[in-house]
């Protein structure tokens, strides 16, 4: 019995050996959708709410989503209606999703055998985008030390806040604790029942939130270039920025230039709103404007009533969270450098320019290629939901479209229609979210897998475009 046993788990092995060889965006899928369906059983209990009667199946379902996918949407307020417990289980789950469920694998693999075996490299490798399996090692180890060294550093900074704020440092701990990692991993959960907007003045809070968002939104590819091209003890400071990988560039630059301008064209659109950015002083009104540039990108916190903004405010943050942040990071979206590589693409045709070139580097056609899946698939999603929500809702198409893109970039902002949509609604963002988490990573991986060789290849023809 032992041997047939052993028999079995080693044929188990060579299957998802296998497997993680030749399909590793289902194994990933999979994997992913297992871990949501314990968090959505550690939900279930009654002493995981805080009245005791536990919750109903799809509200369980609809957060652990919500966690594990780093969305932050909320169909039960987090600090009222769950449980110490509950909380737990919901930090629990974002850190999981945080990580990545490929990268947690890697870890334990790590630990238990003291080695990255292939099986854990090419699952990792299919989460974080890592070109090379031996870069996967690495990018473990500053997955580990970055996020949870940032997350700390987060909570520090806003612990002497949250003593003064709440009077006592148990409660002021486990505040700063629940935002630091949640901001991090761009999940957006606030472990109070108001959140914060009443302190969307307050820059010892705002800005520590509003930064970790942010460098979680980058992603750890781009951390560890930034980590291994910065100068050792005494080398100079001079030319640092050449050894940047060409992805990295990409990223701090077409980040930066989206959060300067969703910035500022919220700041104007909403500059004289009674409801939002009215009633503050200048430098409120920046700092929430700072705040509300950068939470679309995947963040999902808000200082101001989202719900009370325009409508052309909307269709701003609609944008944005369409992009999202940085690939293989906790933002979601089609990813930053989709976006660069689309208006690089215009630029080069523009200027009747053969190849697509950016910093001194040339990028490859197939590249052109998966952004163009990736825009038209989740376009094609978003649109899809939207047909969906409307029919399954009242509500009108910018307060639908921003749910729907809010879902699938795993973003977490929302005009407060969320917890009043029926439970068909609540279950087709729970899939939209699992979609958006896991749909780009899938599509990349199965597009890149079929690269076909042909050696008779047909005439060339050009149609006509425009």
């Amino acid at each position: 019995m032992a041997r047939t046993l052993r028999h079995r788990l080693f044929t188990f092995r060579e299957y998802i050996d296998v497997l993680a060889f030749r399909a590793p965006a289902r194994l990933a899928v999979t994997v992913f959708a297992c871990v949501i369906g314990v968090f959505t059983l550690l939900l279930l209990p009654t002493f995981a709410t805080a009245d005791g009667g536990g919750a109903r199946l799809v509200d369980a379902l609809f957060t652990a989503v919500s966690a594990v996918c780093v969305t932050g949407l909320v169909v039960q307020d987090t600090g009222t209606y769950w449980s110490l417990y509950g909380q737990i289980v919901i930090l629990a789950g974002i850190k999981v999703g945080g990580f990545g469920i490929m990268t947690v694998a890697s870890l334990l693999g790590m630990i238990v055998s003291r080695r990255i075996g292939l099986t854990q490299k090419l699952l990792t490798a299919s989460e974080t985008k890592t070109s090379k399996l031996g870069d996967v090692g690495s990018l473990v180890r500053v997955i580990i030390v970055t996020a949870t060294t940032l997350e700390l550093s987060i909570a520090l900074l806003l612990f002497p806040r949250f003593l003064v704020i709440e009077g006592n440092a148990g409660t002021a701990a486990w505040h700063s604790l629940f935002y630091g990692i949640s901001a991090f991993n761009n999940a957006g959960f606030v472990p109070t029942a108001e959140g914060m907007t009443p302190h969307v003045g307050d820059w010892t809070l705002v800005l520590p939130i509003a930064l970790g968002v942010f460098i979680g939104a980058l992603g750890f590819p781009v951390i560890l270039n930034i980590q291994r091209s910065l100068p050792r003890p005494g080398q100079r400071w001079r030319g640092w920025t050449q050894r940047l990988s060409l992805h990295t560039k990409l990223t701090l630059v077409t980040s930066f230039v989206l959060f300067v301008v969703g910035a500022l064209l919220l700041l104007i659109l909403e500059w004289a709103n009674p409801d939002t950015f009215g009633p503050l002083d200048l430098g409120e009104k920046l700092l929430a404007a700072v705040f509300a540039g950068i939470m679309p990108r995947s963040g999902g916190f808000n200082t101001v009533d989202v719900g009370a903004m325009s409508q052309s405010s909307w269709l701003i943050q609609d944008a944005l969270m369409f992009v999202g942040g940085g690939s293989a990071s906790t933002a979601g979206g089609i990813k930053v450098t989709t976006l660069a590589v689309m208006l690089l693409a215009i630029v080069a045709e523009a200027r009747g320019d053969r190849d697509i070139e950016a910093f001194g580097r040339r990028i490859p056609l197939d590249v052109l290629r998966l952004s163009i899946a990736v825009v038209f698939t989740g376009a094609s999603i978003v649109l899809v939901s939207c047909v969906a929500l409307l029919e399954l809702t009242d509500h009108s198409l910018s307060k639908v479209l921003f749910e729907v893109l809010s879902a699938f970039a795993t973003v977490g902002l929302s005009t407060g229609i969320t917890q009043g949509l029926p439970d068909a609604a609540k279950y087709w963002l729970s899939a939209l979210m699992f979609v958006g988490r896991t749909g780009a990573v899938t599509v990349v991986a199965v597009l890149a897998l079929r690269d076909r060789r042909r050696i008779v290849r047909f005439p060339e023809e050009r149609p006509i475009i425009g």
